[in-house]
């Protein structure tokens, strides 16, 4: 499979503190990567930087194309798309117009094919369907994650970037959640997912890096760090040789 992302030795500064320092890594074309670690490792600075959105060093390339200097908008347009931790919905919208913003960039150039890829949105979230002349703001958590990925998809990204897609969500909502990201796979889309969730995360994964202090300690195909006793024992929460 061809590189879709490969990121090299990023490094970010919030004054004297590190954010991120000597991040290398890569998403496989129509691959799901995970990284994995606890709170202020640094996974969200590593998906703002990728997205242009938290100044940086070092390397970062999308489809063989160097990103650097390049804003926000123009690294929208080539496909890269970023669900946010918080979701950052329009709440005073309704779910079908947060649909429509998502394919802005698409609207300024004719939105060929809109309606279509709303309905492809309701396919795979019947729930907005319901919905759709709902606004964002009244929408459960688990329908407000459903909104934000289906925005997200409405930019037809080639790699969707996920901030800790199960934030505050209950149990049986994150298995649906994950679920339809293992899914997008089959669209072909390549997915970066950043979650602390980590046994969740490593069960749909391809490849996972596991973050720690602003650098990566760990990485490997996800079925040998879920099988790494480091990783069981700080992250999946079972102490090493318990089952």
């Amino acid at each position: 499979m061809s590189t879709m992302l490969e990121v090299r030795n990023l490094k970010v500064y919030y004054g004297k503190a590190v954010g991120l320092q000597d991040a290398s890594l890569k998403v496989a074309e129509g691959s799901i990567v995970t990284v994995i670690g606890p709170n202020g490792a640094g996974k969200t600075t590593l998906l703002g930087a990728i997205m242009g959105l938290q100044p940086c060093s070092g390397s970062v390339r999308y489809a063989g194309t160097d990103l650097a200097g390049m804003k926000v908008e123009a690294r929208v347009s080539l496909g890269l798309s970023l669900v946010p931790e918080r979701r950052e919905l329009f709440g005073e919208l309704s779910v079908e117009d947060n649909l429509r913003l998502g394919a802005f960039q698409r609207l300024r150039r004719g939105g060929h094919g809109l309606d279509a890829d709303i309905e492809t949105v309701y396919a795979r979230f019947p729930r907005l369907k319901e919905r759709h002349t709902q606004l964002a703001a009244t929408l459960s958590g688990g329908e407000r994650q459903m909104l934000a990925l289906g925005r997200a998809l409405m930019a037809k990204p080639r790699l969707l970037m996920l901030d800790e897609p199960s934030l505050g969500l209950a149990p049986r909502i994150v298995r649906e959640i994950f679920h339809i990201i293992a899914d997008l796979r089959s669209t072909g889309v390549s997915i970066l997912l950043v979650e602390q969730n980590a046994r969740a995360a490593l069960q749909v994964a391809d490849y996972g890096y596991v973050f720690e202090t602003g650098e990566i300690a760990l990485e490997g195909k996800s079925a040998e760090l879920a099988g790494n006793p480091r990783v069981i024992e700080s992250y999946l929460g079972l102490p090493t040789g318990e089952s």
